[in-house]
């Protein structure tokens, strides 16, 4: 095993300890080894993706975040092509949630995700896909 040291804002401490208490891990440290493995398999599984594909990429950002609105708008605007349609919604007073409607080659999908995860303002972003039904057998 090799040791680290990590800076991590407060309440993001706070509530991963709240997670690992409700699993009953004994180990802050194995209850990080768990995040970061499955981190790295979701980031495989997306990378592993190919083809046309149909899903959505949930975004939930603070829209007092200076630009992170005109951002996400470029952005999508970017990549027209493969956005069907996009959902916001306020989900308290300080963030919005944008549910984005996918469908096209899984390499722009990847590439319009990766682009929405590295704004400033944006806190999470999740995409969930499919093989669409066209390209099924």
């Amino acid at each position: 095993m090799m040791r680290i040291s990590m800076s991590l804002p407060r309440k993001l401490l706070e509530e991963f300890d709240e997670v690992l208490r409700e699993r009953d891990y004994k180990s802050r440290s194995k209850g990080i080894r768990d995040a970061l493995e499955d981190y790295i398999l979701r980031y495989q599984w997306m990378n592993e993706m190919e083809g046309e594909r149909t899903g959505t990429i949930a975004v939930i950002f603070d829209y007092h975040y200076i630009g992170v609105l005109e951002n996400l708008a470029d952005i999508q605007h970017d990549f027209r092509g493969q956005i069907t349609a996009v959902m916001r919604t306020d989900i308290g007073e300080k963030y919005c949630q944008e549910i984005i409607v996918v469908k096209g080659d899984v390499k722009y999908i990847r590439d319009l995700t990766e682009q929405i995860k590295r704004l400033k303002g944006v806190e999470h972003v999740k995409l969930t896909s499919t093989v669409s039904k066209e390209n099924s057998p």
